[in-house]
């Protein structure tokens, strides 16, 4: 009986001891998988106090702010997907449809860090497009054998040409790019691949001019600092909102309006939502006794999500509508024809 007792006393000694533990979470922003770390229920306070004093994304009284905190040696994505449902519907009705879907992998190796300035190198992985009209669909793909179509053939060959390539970017810890380089070994090998398409002078420059129009600092530039950084330099409190406008013709009359909105900052990540778009735009002329009216409009919606460690965007999903209308009246009768375009815009899908 006694040595009963001294079991069941000693059984609740080690009960009283063993310390209850807490989960406290966190995005790895490299696979965009959740990280679990088991710390003692009593210190679980004091090691999320220290992990929200080193995030990226912090909050000082009520009001969060964005830096980046990324580490060497570390690569992170930077997927890119879109796909895009055009409509076309007659005066008579009658309608068809287009889809076209485009991904690119691209990937931002952290190679340094000194005086607030991140040494990166951006790796343009892949590239896949794919088309479908009426019933039928065309795919070319980096990562897979060249298409036999002539015309496919050759647009594997430049997407190929595009691939494989490595540029260096300079961004401080404000998210702001200092600078792209690297281009000009692309760019020659731009022209090789052009010069083995087609013998017509006229035609290489023409299809050289147009790689380099889609493929340098100031597009990539654009590019990547719309979705690298999004909150404002002087930080956002939870539900409040910021608007960014920006030329959508080149005159600069048509702006593009978004509105973000710091939505929530919780469980290691940072939810921003966006809307606005372009008002209809409508113009009326008549010639020859026939008026013609045009109208158009662009609305979008969606949300961003950034690592509250790192401040490495972790995903993005925008949805955007344009549609648009051309309608010739003689005063008697008229006939409209009519677009809209729905298109779904994703980074890192998936994560």
């Amino acid at each position: 009986m006694k040595n009963i007792v001294t079991l069941a006393l000693i059984t609740a000694a080690l009960v009283a001891c063993k310390k209850e533990s807490k989960t406290i979470t966190k995005i790895d922003p490299t696979t965009g998988d959740t990280v679990r770390i088991e710390v003692n229920a009593e210190d679980s306070a004091k090691v999320a106090k220290e992990m929200a004093a080193m995030a990226a994304i912090k909050d000082s009284a009520g009001v969060y702010s964005q830096t980046l905190k990324l580490e060497q040696g570390k690569t992170y994505p930077f997927i890119t997907q879109q796909k895009d449902v055009a409509t076309s519907t007659m005066p008579d009705g009658k309608s068809q449809s287009m889809t076209r879907e485009n991904t690119d992998e691209i990937s931002f190796t952290v190679n340094s860090l000194k005086d607030k300035v991140y040494d990166l190198t951006i790796n343009f992985v892949s590239k896949k497009t794919s088309q479908s009209a009426q019933g039928q669909t065309q795919t070319v793909d980096t990562k897979a054998a060249a298409p036999k179509d002539e015309a496919l053939k050759n647009r594997w060959v430049i997407d190929k040409a595009m691939t494989g390539n490595k540029l260096n970017m300079k961004i401080d810890e404000r998210g702001k790019i200092l600078s792209i380089t690297g281009f000009e070994p692309i760019y020659a090998k731009f022209s090789t691949t052009v010069n083995g398409l087609t013998k017509d002078a006229n035609e290489r420059k023409a299809i050289l001019e147009q790689l380099k129009a889609s493929f340098n600092e100031e597009v990539l530039r654009d590019q990547f600092s719309k979705n690298i950084f999004i909150m404002p330099k002087k930080g956002a409190k939870i539900g409040e909102r910021w608007t960014v406008s920006e030329n959508a013709s080149p005159d600069g009359k048509v702006k593009i309006v978004s509105n973000y909105t710091l939505k929530s900052v919780k469980d290691g990540v940072a939810e921003i939502t966006v809307s606005g778009g372009i008002p209809k735009q409508q113009q009326k002329e008549t010639q020859g006794g026939i008026t013609q009216s045009l109208s158009s409009e662009l609305s979008q919606n969606g949300n961003y999500r950034f690592d509250v460690n790192s401040g490495w965007i972790l995903g993005q999903n925008i949805n955007v509508k344009t549609a648009q209308s051309q309608t010739f009246s003689d005063g008697k009768k008229s006939e409209t024809m009519k677009n809209t375009t729905n298109s779904n815009v994703i980074v890192n899908p998936g994560k």
